[in-house]
């Protein structure tokens, strides 16, 4: 495989996603389907946040290999090509630990406690102690994965902006205590940069997609469509899945802009097929059950291939894709400790240390 770090330069993306399990249609279209246009514009780096997994699950750590397993496959029917990305595991990055317990010497309490998330986790994790230091110190680890590529992008929707705005704050105050240095070879020339550049949001488009219960598609709700669902299985789903509550009888008129059959309709489904659904459902000349028909056939469209792509790969060729990315990632985080060691003026400790 070519080492793409000596390849011409291009802006550098990096994003990730914890290992929660399978991943359903909401992360794909929230996220993945975006990183696979990535990848062939930008120097991509995606991994899979094990590390983060620990900061809710550190009680019961059994699911977090197995999920990663489930989630590198998913990656892969997706469409992202290692051959074109870093596709990588955060554990498998030594650097990942180091980082971030140097940004938390400098990182002000009150920066972690006024995170949105940090009081809103909290709460819908009533169930869980998150009093802990990992728990607070997260941002700094999430800030910490991404400053360590030097990524000039970050993807996300508009309400993560705010994790990305901190990831800046710390780079800035990284900065301020810490001189610039000369990096060669600089695609614009040669001259003194920051050590940690401020990382940019790259927004990315993320339409609405409902659950079968009509609330956002969320593993913690149990409303979702799977990748690997079978054409069988999502069928069934979507004969469950919640409508317009005006539509009670088959003679109702209903209004697809109500409904979140009509929601998915409007990601999924062909602008013919649109059509079809605005007018029947409007004049109630078709029914609920042949609207999620033609629904269901548009998401098997979609899930068939990323299916066929995933069966392609064995669970061993996900296991070394990820043993190879993490190595190649491994490489490229080095070369931000060594600049970061060396603004710190830590550099004659570490020599000492080898």
């Amino acid at each position: 495989m070519p080492d793409r770090q000596n390849l011409p330069y291009r802006p550098r993306v990096l994003s990730g996603m914890r290992p929660t399990g399978k991943l359903h249609l909401g992360n794909y279209m929230g996220a993945l389907a975006n990183w696979v246009k990535l990848q062939s514009q930008y120097e991509c780096y995606f991994f899979i946040a094990d590390l983060h997994a620990l900061t809710t699950d550190y009680a019961d750590t059994s699911g977090v290999a197995p999920n990663t397993l489930e989630v590198a496959l998913d990656f892969l029917g997706a469409g992202l090509d290692p051959e074109t990305c870093t596709i990588f595991l955060q554990s498998q990055v030594k650097q990942h630990y180091e980082l971030p317990l140097l940004l938390g010497m400098v990182t002000p309490l009150g920066w972690l406690e006024r995170v949105p998330s940090y009081k809103e986790m909290q709460e819908n994790l009533a169930n869980k102690d998150l009093t802990t230091y990992g728990f607070l110190g997260y941002p700094v680890l999430m800030a910490s994965d991404i400053l360590l590529y030097q990524a000039d992008f970050v993807p996300v929707g508009q309400d993560q902006q705010a994790h990305v705005e901190l990831t800046r704050e710390v780079a800035r105050r990284f900065n301020h205590f810490y001189p610039k240095i000369i990096r060669e070879p600089e695609p614009l020339g040669t001259f003194p940069v920051d050590v940690l550049p401020e990382p940019q949001v790259l927004l990315t488009p993320s339409p609405k997609l409902p659950g079968t219960d009509g609330r956002k598609m969320s593993k913690s709700y149990g409303n979702t469509i799977l990748l690997t669902d079978p054409e069988p299985v999502v069928r069934q789903k979507l004969k469950t899945m919640v409508t317009d509550p005006a539509r009670v009888r088959r003679s109702d008129p209903g209004d697809p802009d109500k409904c979140p059959v009509g929601d998915l309709h409007k990601v999924f489904s062909t602008p013919e097929t649109l059509a079809k659904v605005y007018a029947g459902c409007r004049s109630a000349g078709i029914g609920c059950i042949e609207c999620k028909g033609w629904a269901a056939d548009a998401l098997v469209q979609i899930l068939e291939p990323i299916q066929a792509r995933r069966a392609s790969f064995s669970e061993t060729q996900a296991k070394e894709i990820l043993n190879a990315g993490s190595r190649r990632a491994a490489r490229r985080a080095a070369q931000t400790m060594e600049e970061v060691y060396a603004a710190m003026q830590m550099t004659l400790t570490r020599e000492a240390a080898c």
